[in-house]
């Protein structure tokens, strides 16, 4: 099928008639939507646990965030840019996004991870030991085909477990959020809406131990050789954007664009900087943050881009609340408490939690990037308790257990925003956008 050039993947709602009655989870009939969910909404395959509100399970996965981090604050570079780090291995990705794809010839759908920190997909194969009901099925699909170690994908992968001599399966082990799997890397078409990407490369993971593997696969939106921007070519120019939807939404979808047609033609932008130790992440030169009118102070090498030892900041779509190095953390905290007032307590990985009556004092926090200030609703700074009581500052410090000189601008601070990554020109757009 011909690649169509900045095609503009609409995920919103789509409204299906089918007498008098409206199927709000339903795809346009030509399936021409690319949709992007909640991974617990009512029109996801997810459920969750029984009788568990989304406040709780935003405490769950956020308290899950430090692997993640982890995962983060150890990629490590490889000796050749042809080998660059693949994320998929070490991916402490908890799963809150996913988008709705079909693998193979004819389509086999499939509802995967959304992850910018991440290159290469992998998805569950038929007869893979430990995993969901859910699998892709090689033997479906005509245009399935393996790969062996001989060819280049395969020496870009970690993991690898290839034969000193002879050309067998190019198969690999890697570990994700505490939990471990091995796959064969192979090749199939991947459909996006009306896109189809022949000869796409995954993982096709046979066995699992844990439960923290993505049930149905993951698609990596990082940067390096396997991402579904390198894999497509000049389909897209080296461009996409996201709106997440708010994690309180059930039938309205975000929305993933993809190409230059379409994105927001008035949007604030500011320099996306690359790490060659870290290529696959999107880091941004973020230079202070504000609580009310109080700009925080604290040493601005807490915030410097450095290479060398991977510090800076990025905006990442896995991690579930923003996770500051400590020193930077603190003092936000003590800013945030002191506009606020009362006493304060902790749940779960949220330390300043106040009684909810305070909310109208809270200050709103506004993140400064080099030509772009971003001041976040309440909404994108404060989580409630499940019996609503208690409203939480949504952020965090980094664990103190890893090299935590990262700092991640986190999925639960982007909702209802349109995030922009332009690869080639190197930038990175934020504007408003109410995508719930």
């Amino acid at each position: 099928m011909e690649a169509k050039l900045g095609i503009v993947l609409l995920v919103s709602v789509v409204w299906l008639m089918r007498g008098n009655a409206i199927d709000p989870c339903a795809s346009q009939p030509d399936e021409s939507d690319l949709n992007v969910i909640p991974i617990y909404s009512k029109c996801s395959p997810f459920k969750p646990p029984k009788a568990d509100s989304w406040d709780n399970r935003i405490v769950t996965m956020a308290s899950k965030d430090p692997l993640r981090v982890k995962y983060l604050s150890t990629l490590l570079p490889q000796k050749t840019v042809s080998s660059a780090p693949i994320a998929s291995g070490q991916a402490f990705n908890i799963g809150n996004y996913v988008v709705r794809v079909k693998l193979g010839t004819p389509g086999q759908l499939l509802f995967m991870v959304l992850d910018t920190s991440t290159d290469e997909a992998f998805v569950p194969c038929s007869g893979c030991t430990g995993c969901s009901d859910t699998t892709f099925s090689p033997k479906a699909s005509t245009s399935y085909g393996p790969l062996d170690c001989s060819v280049p994908q395969c020496g870009q992968v970690r993991g690898l477990s290839c034969p000193a001599t002879g050309t067998g399966a190019c198969s690999f082990n890697q570990s994700y959020a505490g939990s471990s799997f091995s796959a064969t890397l192979v090749q199939d078409s991947l459909r996006l809406a009306t896109d189809v990407i022949p000869n796409y490369s995954f993982g096709c993971v046979n066995a699992i131990s844990g439960a923290s593997v993505p049930a149905q696969g993951l698609l990596g939106l990082g940067r390096g050789p396997l991402s579904l921007l390198s894999q497509s070519g000049t389909n897209y120019s080296g461009v996409f954007s996201y709106c997440l939807p708010s994690f309180k939404s059930y039938y309205f979808s975000g929305s993933l664009k993809l190409g230059p047609v379409g994105q927001p033609k008035s949007i604030r932008t500011t320099p996306l900087l690359r790490n060659p130790h870290r290529p696959s992440l999107y880091y941004v030169n973020f230079t202070g943050i504000s609580v009310g009118r109080v700009l925080v102070p604290f040493p601005s090498e807490y915030l410097e881009f450095n290479p060398n030892n991977g510090s800076g900041t990025i905006i990442d779509s896995g991690t579930v609340i923003t996770r500051f190095v400590e020193p930077v953390y603190n003092a936000v905290r003590e800013e945030f408490r002191k506009q606020v007032g009362g006493t304060f307590s902790s749940i779960g990985a949220f330390d300043t939690c106040f009684v909810k009556t305070y909310e109208t004092l809270a200050p709103l926090i506004t993140l400064h990037f080099e030509g772009l200030d971003l001041k976040l609703p309440l909404e994108n700074s404060l989580i409630h308790s499940s019996a609503g009581s208690l409203a939480c500052l949504a952020m965090a410090a980094a664990p103190d257990n890893v090299n935590s000189v990262l700092n991640v601008i986190a999925n639960f601070q982007q909702q209802n925003l349109r995030i922009l990554f332009d690869t080639v020109n190197n930038k990175v757009g934020i504007a408003r956008e109410v995508c719930n």
